[in-house]
């Protein structure tokens, strides 16, 4: 459905899953086992596999904090997108690197929910892509003594406004690992 032209390939983001956005993270253990199952599943399926790499103060490139957590390993065939912003495709090659690739379905996965992912899917959407959040696949830090809602909630909310989010002529939604059928989104 994406209004992409010539994009019928489909793509797991896998976004900032790094040593120190995660280190705190709810459910972090099951989340990058989740993660970790959807690169095989896309991998067996010949699914490209993006990685999203964030880049600030807290995490400078090369540093410890900045680096993927070791349960995930990146093949040198794999893009990395290196990026300074929320949003995957604000001022980063994200956009150039899927449509290289003819890509023009995106199924998110990462870190975190209220700040990087929820900004993706929304910049996703407002591209032209088709953009299904993996709902058991992404986390937060709690930063309820913030004022914000405990991550859980943070992570449910996202995924119930993502499965009824629409546009015209693209489509969104949420499924969990489990349900993710990347040989079904091989173009024939």
């Amino acid at each position: 459905m994406t209004t992409l032209i010539d994009r019928p390939h489909s793509a797991l983001l896998v976004i900032d899953v790094q040593n120190g956005v995660v280190a705190h993270a709810y459910d972090r253990d099951r989340v990058v086992a989740n993660i970790a199952t959807l690169v095989d599943k896309a991998r067996a399926a010949g699914v490209e596999v993006v990685w999203v790499q964030h880049n600030s103060e807290e995490f400078p490139s090369g540093s410890e904090s900045w680096q993927y957590v070791p349960e995930l390993v990146r093949r040198d065939a794999e893009p990395l997108v290196q990026k300074a912003y929320g949003d995957s495709f604000e001022d980063t090659d994200l956009e150039a690197v899927l449509a290289a690739r003819g890509v023009g379905r995106l199924f998110v996965s990462g870190a975190q929910t209220d700040a990087c992912i929820r900004s993706t899917l929304h910049g996703a959407i407002a591209r032209g892509y088709d953009a299904t959040l993996v709902g058991d696949a992404h986390t937060t830090e709690d930063l309820s003594s913030y004022g914000a809602p405990p991550p859980g909630q943070v992570i449910a909310h996202t995924n119930l406004y993502w499965r009824y989010h629409t546009a015209p002529g693209r489509g969104a939604g949420t499924v969990d690992t489990a349900e993710v059928d990347f040989a079904a989104a091989v173009p024939a």
